[in-house]
């Protein structure tokens, strides 16, 4: 006979033969006590849910979901007077009648190896290192075959040298490969070669070969835009639209012209309008604050 639980010991066994009732959830004759006072007032709640007043974003209320501005308008662009492009070309070359390239070069080769240094780097600063450059790598061949970390240390002062290094390697590599040793003259087969854009390939065809190019660099394109001949950002898309605005025996005086008058007067930051010779003829566009 299995053993009894001490609970199964206590039970009745007239307790076990009942029935089984449902339990009540108060005594018969009372009422269930109220549990929160806020329930003797049926309601309540929902008549404050439905006076809720919407949230304000002032104090005491939360701030409502931020939207979407709406988008303006771009004003369309105008392309610019003729009249108004021929004064403004007129006076640049009264005003820069010698202008050229600041980089020194020799030769076609030295004018590439010394564009590919310029970049993120002063004229000034490039002047100095290539006189031994040129000295100890006199053509492609030589460039080509150079020790890597030897051309680093010679040219460490332009900045960003290691790029720099494997872009004339890589220039000169494809130059003995393809052409010989000897810069093309066009721009496809420039802007081909490892580390060559089109302002590197535009400065050679200008500068060496007397082709005309544009070349777009910051001058180039802050100026482009203050003087409203184009409203563009991107460098080649510049490039194209002052191929419709500018003669093309003037391209490459012309990038000239301004990189000129960006670096000695129209500067990025404060733009000397006060004694600008442009003044009259230049829109001035997004300039905020001058000189």
């Amino acid at each position: 006979m299995p053993r009894k639980s001490p609970r199964e010991r206590r039970r009745s066994p007239a307790a076990k033969s009942l029935p089984a009732r449902r339990r009540s959830r108060s005594t018969p004759g009372t009422t269930r006590p109220v549990a929160r006072a806020a329930s003797t007032r049926p309601g309540r709640h929902l008549k404050k849910r439905a006076t809720r007043r919407p949230l304000a974003s002032g104090k005491g209320g939360r701030k409502p979901a931020r939207t979407a501005p709406r988008s303006r308008a771009r004003a369309r662009f105008r392309a610019p007077e003729p009249a108004r492009v021929l004064a403004l070309l007129g006076q640049l070359e009264r005003l820069y009648p010698d202008a050229t390239t600041a980089l020194d070069f020799g030769t076609p080769l030295q004018l590439l190896i010394a564009t590919i240094l310029s970049a993120q780097c002063t004229d000034d600063r490039v002047n100095k290192v290539t006189p031994a450059l040129f000295a100890r790598f006199p053509d492609a061949a030589a460039f080509a075959a150079a020790d890597r970390a030897e051309l680093e240390a010679m040219i460490r002062s332009t900045g960003f040298y290691r790029n720099k290094a494997r872009a004339i390697l890589s220039c000169c590599t494809d130059l003995v490969a393809h052409h010989g040793g000897e810069v093309p003259r066009t721009l496809e087969a420039l802007t081909a070669l490892h580390g060559v854009g089109r302002k590197t390939a535009n400065v050679v065809l200008g500068n060496a070969f007397g082709i005309p190019g544009l070349v777009v660099d910051t001058h180039v394109s802050r100026l482009a835009r203050r003087l409203g001949l184009t409203d563009l950002t991107d460098p080649v898309k510049i490039e194209f639209a002052l191929m419709d605005v500018v003669p093309r025996e003037r391209w490459s005086i012309f990038s000239h012209w301004l990189i000129l008058h960006g670096r000695r007067v129209c500067v990025a930051r404060k733009p000397r309008c006060s004694i600008c010779p442009l003044a009259v003829n230049c829109p001035r566009v997004s300039v905020t604050t001058s000189q």
